[in-house]
């Protein structure tokens, strides 16, 4: 599979690139300008969709900044999936020996294989409260790209 350099960003292309993520207030999420650029492959999950959409068309030396409008790039907080677990469902896991605090991410592994994480919001006698949402769902979020390099499988 020989790799050839293509003009713009198009599904499938590997793209060398620096990302900055911040959130609306300023706080970073993600930064590659102070250290070494990424390699993405469009459409193998390393970015969010919308994130990825944003790069689609974008050429070698592009460098620009995107606003998204809250929810846009990880989607809506949902408010069901703000859920309790109960103390011993965690103990059934063997996850109660361990020390956790509220902001905590926690990694449950799904029923039918797989892994999910859920924010603790708090514990109470008899069941902890997380948060399953993504950590930046419902977030307006600033995207700052600069492209170096684009590949084609």
């Amino acid at each position: 599979m020989s790799m050839f350099k293509i003009s713009e960003v198009t599904p499938g292309s590997h793209v060398t690139l620096h990302y900055r993520l911040s959130l609306a207030n300023g706080g970073e999420v993600m930064n590659t300008f102070t250290n070494q650029p990424a390699t993405l492959l469009l459409g193998a999950g390393q970015l969010a969709p919308p994130l990825e959409d944003i790069l689609l068309g974008l050429k070698v030396g592009d460098h620009s900044t995107f606003q998204l409008a809250p929810g846009q790039a990880f989607g809506p907080r949902n408010p069901d999936l703000i859920q309790r677990v109960s103390l011993a469902t965690l103990r059934e896991h063997s996850m109660l020996g361990e020390h956790f605090s509220p902001g905590d991410l926690i990694e449950f592994n799904a029923p039918r294989g797989g892994r999910y994480a859920g924010v603790l919001k708090a514990v109470g006698e008899t069941s902890a409260l997380f948060d399953f949402n993504h950590p930046l769902a419902g977030e307006a979020l600033a995207f700052e790209v600069q492209i170096i390099g684009i590949l084609q499988a």
